[in-house]
């Protein structure tokens, strides 16, 4: 699951990962990527990247209609957009 993030509000952006992270565990989510320093060579840039590994797509689809995290994506509202996307890999 990659997640980007439109920053408005980096006080909301500390709180959603408090309030998500205990949802991503629980689905066995393992953060590999978040933040750090990107260069876009196509496309729009985004502000923040975050990408997750889960055992399977079908836990990664598990997280995201959970409700701990969908409680988490009701801090984030209009502080920040979001493009998230589950995809199936290797």
């Amino acid at each position: 699951m990659a997640v980007y993030k439109d920053l408005k509000n980096v006080k909301k952006l500390k709180e959603y990962a408090e309030k998500a992270t205990p949802a991503i565990k629980k689905y066995n989510g393992k953060i590999l990527v978040r933040g750090g320093r990107t260069e876009t060579v196509e496309g729009t840039p985004s502000p923040r990247t975050v990408i997750i590994e889960f055992p399977s797509m079908q836990d990664a689809i598990n997280c995201y209609h959970s409700k701990e995290y969908q409680d988490a994506k009701k801090i984030g509202g209009e502080n920040f957009n979001r493009h998230i996307q589950i995809v199936e890999g290797i």
